[in-house]
C-alpha cells in the first residue's frame, strides 16, 4: 500500500510540475501587470512601474524562460512563490485565503454528502412511491438550475427571513461584521450568521449529484441475490438494504466524493464572489481578471493540481476501505 501511494504521488508530482510550468509560460505571455499599475492615481510613469516590478522580480522586459528560471529557483530553494504586483507575498496571503475557503467548503461538503446519500437511499428503497418521486423530481429540478442563480435565491431568502423576523438573523454578504465583537461567544455567533447562508447555498448545489448517483447505484443492488438471501433469513427490506446493498453501491459514490471535494474547494470563486468572501477562489479570479498577477494565478493552478492528485489518491483508498475485496498493490 505504501509503495503504491508513493508511486502514485510521484506520478502526480510530475503531472503537477508540467501543468504548473505550462500555466506559468501562458500567464507570462498573456498577463500584463504593468497595465493595471499604470491606471493608479496619481498616475506613475512607465519607468516607475518597470522599476517597481523589477524590485519584485516581475521584470516584464525579461524573456519568459529567464522569468521562469527565476521563479522556479525561488520555489525549489526557498519555497517562495513570488510577489504580487502590489508587493504582497503570495506565501503569506495564500494560507489565510485557503483557511477562509476551507471554512466555507468543508461544512457544506459534509452536509451535502450526508443529505445526498440519505435521500438517495430513501428514494431507492421506496422506488416509484411518492417520496421517491418527490426526491427525484426535486433533485432533477435543482440540478438544472445554474449555481449562481441558486446562490442569489438563497440570498433573497435570507433577506426575506430577516424582514419577516424583524431582526437580522443572517448576513447575506461578508465573512464577519465590520465591528467584530471581542467576546468569544458573540464573535462565534456573528461568524455563524455570516456562514449559514453560503453553507446552505453550497450544500443545495452539491447534494444533487450524490442523491442521483446513490439512487441509481442502489437500485442496481436492491434486488440482487445476496439481498434476497438476507431477506429470506428474516431481515426487513430496509435492514437488508442498509447492511448489504448500500455498502456495495456506496463504493462508486465514495470515489465520486473523493474526486468532487477538490473540485468544490478549487471552484469556490463563484460563491465567494456572490457572498463577498475573501477566499482562495475569489483571490485567484481577481488575480487573473484584475491585477494580472502571474504568481498568484500560477499558485492557484498548482493548488488545483494538488487537490486533484489528493482526490485521486483518496478515491483509490476509499475503494480499499469500503470494499474489503479490493486490494491495492
Amino acid at each position: 500500500m505504501i509503495v503504491y501511494i508513493a508511486r502514485r504521488m510521484a506520478n502526480y508530482a510530475v503531472m503537477i510540475f508540467v501543468a504548473t510550468s505550462l500555466a506559468y509560460f501562458a500567464a507570462v505571455t498573456f498577463m500584463r501587470p504593468q497595465t493595471r499599475l499604470l491606471q493608479r492615481t496619481p498616475r506613475p510613469t512607465p519607468e516607475q512601474v518597470d522599476t517597481q516590478l523589477r524590485l519584485l522580480e516581475l521584470d516584464p522586459h525579461m524573456n519568459a524562460f529567464e522569468r521562469y528560471w527565476q521563479w522556479l529557483t525561488n520555489i525549489v530553494l526557498h519555497w517562495n512563490w513570488g510577489m504580487a504586483p502590489t508587493g504582497a507575498a503570495v506565501n503569506d496571503e495564500f494560507l489565510s485565503r485557503a483557511i477562509i475557503s476551507a471554512r466555507l467548503v468543508l461544512l457544506a461538503t459534509l452536509l451535502s454528502i450526508i443529505i445526498g446519500v440519505a435521500l438517495g437511499v430513501i428514494a431507492a428503497a421506496r422506488q416509484y412511491k411518492l417520496s421517491d418521486r418527490l426526491i427525484t423530481y426535486g433533485t432533477f429540478f435543482i440540478s438544472v438550475i445554474p449555481a449562481p442563480v441558486i446562490y442569489l435565491l438563497v440570498q433573497m431568502g435570507g433577506i426575506k427571513l430577516n424582514e419577516s423576523a424583524g431582526s437580522r438573523l443572517f448576513f447575506v454578504t461578508g465573512m464577519r461584521s465590520p465591528r467584530t465583537p471581542e467576546e468569544a461567544w458573540p464573535k462565534f455567533v456573528d461568524e455563524m450568521q455570516h456562514l449559514i447562508l453560503p453553507t446552505v447555498a453550497l450544500t443545495i448545489v452539491a447534494y444533487a449529484s450524490y442523491t442521483l448517483l446513490q439512487r441509481s447505484l442502489l437500485l442496481d443492488n436492491v434486488n440482487a441475490d445476496y439481498v434476497r438471501t438476507a431477506r429470506a433469513k428474516g431481515l426487513t427490506r430496509m435492514t437488508a438494504i442498509r447492511r448489504h446493498a448500500l455498502r456495495t453501491s456506496f463504493i462508486p459514490v465514495a470515489q465520486s466524493i473523493a474526486f468532487q471535494l477538490p473540485g468544490i474547494f478549487v471552484g469556490t470563486f463563484i460563491i465567494e464572489t456572490v457572498f463577498a468572501w475573501q477566499g482562495l477562489g475569489r483571490w485567484t479570479l481577481d488575480a487573473i481578471t484584475m491585477s494580472q498577477s502571474v504568481n498568484i494565478a500560477v499558485a492557484g493552478v498548482a493548488f488545483g493540481g494538488l487537490m486533484f492528485a489528493i482526490g485521486a489518491i483518496m478515491a483509490d483508498l476509499s475503494v480499499a476501505i469500503v470494499d474489503p475485496r479490493a486490494r491495492v498493490s
